[in-house]
């Protein structure tokens, strides 16, 4: 299914990248273009992105940088 219309990106396409390492809406958008036009979708992005990541990648949400 079509997540971002604008850039054409699905949701196998956002798994894909889940599962090459991708941790962020942020990291997701500058590998993939998803929500980088208008934005509708990046709720729905990152809700995709959030539940195909690896059980371990999602104890530990980054940045560390920001907690010390």
């Amino acid at each position: 299914m079509y997540v971002c219309i604008c850039n054409g990106i699905t949701d196998t396409t956002i798994r894909q990248a889940a599962s090459d390492g991708v941790r962020s809406l942020a990291e997701l958008t500058m590998r993939t273009g998803c929500a980088g036009s208008c934005g509708a979708c990046a709720d729905f992005a990152a809700q995709v992105l959030h539940e195909a990541m690896p059980r371990n990648a999602r104890a530990f949400e980054l940045p560390i940088l920001a907690a010390a």
